[in-house]
């Protein structure tokens, strides 16, 4: 499969597939305008040649969103190859391609954001340690630090303190999110509606910097859901899963 790399001059026709299909959805254009605005900032998006989900984007771990110290590293934003693009060794393909981009960059090596057991919207944990990918640092309640060294001495990477035990001082529910996942755009205005409609104290958070995603409260700073300072979730929310979860919780 060839790889198309993401530039300022193709993004605009270039389509990268999140399961969405439509070039010119709203979603899209969102994902795609988050993705110009960090390209300055060193990030690599890479793709297959097709129309589907089979893509790697990352980035120099000091412009992550994300609450790490993983100096001279490379993040992984996202990682996914999924429907008839598995099992042909595009993720290998695809994950070889960043690691020999960031050896020829000087990196120390890559890390991930996974989680104990695979979950959605997390790379998958079995695969990564599968490639050699060890925990480097843990944040509850299930959230794991991976990192690949490229050289012995490699300092391991860490969350920041404030993620270890994600909570917040606000009653309510209180999202927190950013413009990474194109489908935050759409699904948190549908859940602030319902929210409202049940007269259910919400609140929603987004984050629009480097520098507040790096000091945010949950390591998942794409969509992270709190309820009374406590952390619920990293998945984003359909209409009826946050229909459910109000009934549970009240």
């Amino acid at each position: 499969m060839e790889i198309i790399t993401i530039t300022k001059e193709n993004l605009d026709k270039e389509h990268i597939c999140c399961a969405i299909s439509n070039n010119k959805d709203f979603k899209v254009l969102s994902k795609k305008t988050w993705l110009s605005e960090r390209l300055q900032d060193g990030l690599i998006f890479k793709k297959g040649n097709v129309r589907g989900k089979c893509f790697i984007e990352y980035i120099p771990a000091e412009k992550a969103w994300a609450p790490i110290e993983a100096k001279e590293y490379m993040y992984i934003d996202c990682f996914w190859v999924s429907g008839q693009y598995k099992g042909q060794g595009n993720s290998t393909l695809l994950l070889d391609e960043c690691i020999c981009d960031s050896k020829e960059k000087g990196k120390k090596g890559l890390v991930v954001l996974s989680s104990r057991k695979k979950m959605p919207f997390l790379s998958d944990p079995d695969y990564l340690r599968h490639k050699g990918f060890m925990v480097a640092d843990t944040a509850n309640p299930y959230f794991e630090l991976l990192y690949l060294p490229f050289m012995k001495d490699s300092v391991i990477p860490k969350f920041r303190h404030q993620v270890r035990e994600p909570k917040i001082e606000s009653k309510g529910f209180v999202l927190y999110y950013t413009a990474q996942c194109p489908f935050t755009v759409q699904y948190v205005p549908l859940i602030e509606i319902i929210a409202n409609e049940n007269d259910v104290p919400f609140k929603s958070v987004k984050i629009d910097s480097v520098v507040d995603a790096q000091n945010s409260p949950s390591p998942f700073t794409t969509y992270s859901l709190f309820y009374n300072g406590k952390f619920i979730t990293h998945e984003i929310l359909s209409e009826s899963k946050f229909k459910k979860m109000i009934k549970e919780i009240l």
